[in-house]
């Protein structure tokens, strides 16, 4: 199974920075987070292309979840996380310390859901999670979730 780690950043007044990497064209489910990196938030993503995602009730899913992806990372250390493009504070936080979220594809009607922190709805945001899961053009809606809540 083929996945993707992503990196892309807005600054901290909330202007995308205008810096990607790992953006796809192709539709993608995985999961997400919005991460302090040197005075901006970045977006960080795990990936799976949707034609290699996991069945789940009627959905197509990710296989991995928030706390293993974070947890690998974390044993990186600070120095392997910013040789790979992640930010540092990765390694000094627990995975619910900043805002995430989860891209699904629904089978029934077809679309894509984006459920998200209420910090990670903002239309630049959006924008870009859309560009980074290679759902421009794709039917998709964007929901809170109880499980996608920042505990700070």
């Amino acid at each position: 199974m083929r996945t993707n780690t992503d990196i892309t950043g807005t600054d901290a007044d909330g202007l995308d920075s205008g810096s990607s990497l790992g953006e796809t064209h192709v539709p993608s489910v995985g999961i997400f987070w919005g991460v302090p990196d040197g005075g901006r938030t970045v977006l960080i993503t795990d990936r799976t292309l949707l034609a290699e995602a996991e069945a789940y009730g009627d959905c197509l899913t990710h296989p991995r979840g928030h706390h293993e992806v974070w947890e690998a990372w974390r044993k990186l250390g600070t120095t392997v996380l910013r040789r790979r493009g992640l930010p540092p504070a990765i390694a000094g936080h627990e995975y619910e310390a900043f805002p995430r979220g989860r891209v699904v594809y629904m089978r029934g009607p077809a679309r894509f859901t984006l459920y998200a922190d209420r910090r990670l709805q903002g239309p630049e945001t959006i924008a870009d999670l859309i560009r980074l899961f290679g759902l421009v053009g794709k039917h998709h809606t964007v929901r809170s979730d109880g499980h996608y809540r920042t505990l700070a």
